[in-house]
C-alpha cells in the first residue's frame, strides 16, 4: 500500500527539482534577427525575452558577418547580422553568411543548434522600404525555405499607427514568402507606448515547431495571454492523467499515487511563467490551498481536506475516491496555481505576501471557490 502521508516540505523540493529538470531540458530556441545596422534589433530582442541576452550574453563569431549571442543556462540564441548596409560587396558577405549558417545548422541534425525562426528587421520612421531590402527578403526566403525556416519581417519602431499600417500593407503586397509582417514599438517613449510584441510572440508560435513551444513560454515576457492558455493546457493534461489513474476507485488512503501527477503539473506551469519559483513558494502555496497549516497534508490528509469542500462528500463510500472526484480536486490546484502565477507575474503577490497569514488565506479561498465552482459545474 503506498504511504498514507508525505511531509509537505518533500513535496514541495519534488516540484523544485522536477522544474529544474524542465528547465535544464528545454530545447534552445536558435533565432537569426537580420537588419541594417541601428533598426533596434538589440532593444527588440531585450524587450522580448526575459533575460537582458544582447547586454550580458556572450557573443562570438560564425561568420565575418554574424555573431552567434547566447547566455550561459537560458535556452535561447541570437543570430545577429553585423553591418548590413548597402555596399554590395557587404551586402554579399552577409548573405553568403546567412546561407551557410542555415545550410550549417542542420547539417547538424541537432535541434538545439538548428536555426528556427529568422526576424528581417525594418526600421518604419522612414516609411518605405527599399528595393534592395525587398529582394533581400526574397532571396532569404528563398534559402531557408530550402529548411522550412519561417522569416517574419518586423518593423520596428513603429510610432505612428497609420504610417505603420501603410508600410506593412506595401510588403504585403510584394506576395514576399514570409509568415507575417508584424509592428512593434519595442519600449516606450514619450507618448508613445510600446506595442506589437505579444502579437509577434503569438505569430511566432503559430510558426514554430511544437518541441520549441514549452521554450518559446518560458523565455518570453511581453504575452501573458499565451502564458496562460499554455498553463490551462497542462492543467487539463493531469486532470486527464488524474482521471485514468483514479478509473479504478481507490481508497483515500491510497490517494498518493496521484501525487506525481500534481507534481509534474506545478512544475510545468512554472516553467510556463518562466518566474523563479523556490521552495517557499510552493510549500505556502500547497499548505495554504489545502487548508493543513504546512503540517503533513499529502495523500489522505490532503484529499480528507479537499473533500470536505465538495458538496455531498459525506456520500463518498468507504472515503473512496473515484476518478471524477481526482480529476476535480488536480483542476483546482492547478487553476488556483495558475492565479498565483499570473498574480506573482503581474507583481501582485512575491513570496513574502504568499507566505503571510493574509496570503495564505487568500490561497485558501481560492481554493475554496475553485474547487466550489468545479464541482457544480460538473
Amino acid at each position: 500500500m503506498a504511504q498514507e502521508i508525505v511531509d509537505v516540505n518533500e513535496v514541495a523540493q519534488q516540484c523544485v527539482d522536477a522544474i529544474q529538470k524542465m528547465i535544464a531540458s528545454l530545447t534552445t530556441l536558435n533565432i537569426m534577427a537580420v537588419g541594417k545596422t541601428g533598426v533596434g534589433k538589440s532593444t527588440l530582442i531585450n524587450s522580448i525575452f526575459r533575460e537582458n541576452i544582447c547586454e550580458v550574453g556572450i557573443g562570438r563569431p560564425v561568420t565575418s558577418r554574424l555573431c552567434k549571442i547566447t547566455k550561459k543556462g537560458f535556452p535561447l540564441a541570437i543570430y545577429d547580422t553585423r553591418g548590413l548596409e548597402l555596399k554590395q560587396e557587404i551586402q554579399d558577405e552577409v548573405r553568403a553568411g546567412i546561407a551557410k549558417t542555415i545550410c550549417d545548422s542542420f547539417k547538424t541534425h541537432d535541434i538545439n543548434d538548428t536555426i528556427h525562426c529568422i526576424w528581417y528587421c525594418i526600421n518604419a520612421t522612414s516609411n518605405r522600404v527599399e528595393d534592395t531590402e525587398l529582394e533581400w527578403i526574397q532571396e532569404i526566403s528563398t534559402e531557408a525555405g530550402t529548411y522550412n525556416v519561417p522569416i517574419i519581417v518586423v518593423l520596428t519602431q513603429c510610432y505612428f499607427e497609420e504610417e505603420a499600417y501603410e508600410l506593412r500593407k506595401y510588403i504585403e503586397s510584394k506576395n514576399l514568402n514570409v509568415a507575417k509582417v508584424v509592428c512593434v514599438l519595442a519600449q516606450d517613449k514619450g507618448p508613445f507606448t510600446a506595442h506589437g510584441l505579444d502579437t509577434l510572440i503569438k505569430v511566432m508560435e503559430e510558426a514554430l515547431p511544437d518541441e520549441l513551444k514549452k521554450t518559446l513560454m518560458n523565455i518570453q515576457k511581453v504575452c501573458l495571454e499565451e502564458k496562460i492558455k499554455e498553463a490551462h493546457a497542462r492543467v487539463v493534461a493531469a486532470t486527464a492523467a488524474a482521471t485514468t489513474a483514479a478509473a479504478t476507485p481507490i481508497p483515500v488512503s491510497d490517494s498518493i499515487m496521484l501525487v506525481p501527477i500534481q507534481v509534474t503539473m506545478i512544475a510545468s506551469i512554472a516553467v510556463t511563467f518562466g518566474i523563479d519559483i523556490n521552495k517557499t513558494i510552493i510549500t505556502s502555496f500547497i499548505s495554504s490551498a489545502l487548508g493543513a497549516g504546512g503540517a503533513t497534508l499529502i495523500g489522505k490528509t490532503m484529499f480528507a481536506q479537499a473533500l470536505k469542500l465538495l458538496p455531498g462528500a459525506g456520500q463518498i463510500a468507504g472515503g473512496v475516491i473515484n476518478a471524477g472526484t481526482a480529476a476535480l480536486i488536480t483542476t483546482a490546484l492547478g487553476e488556483v496555481f495558475i492565479q498565483v502565477m499570473i498574480r506573482i507575474y503581474k507583481g501582485e503577490m512575491t513570496a513574502q505576501s504568499l507566505a503571510s497569514k493574509q496570503g495564505k488565506d487568500e490561497i485558501k479561498e481560492m481554493f475554496r471557490t475553485e474547487i466550489t465552482s468545479l464541482s457544480r459545474r460538473g
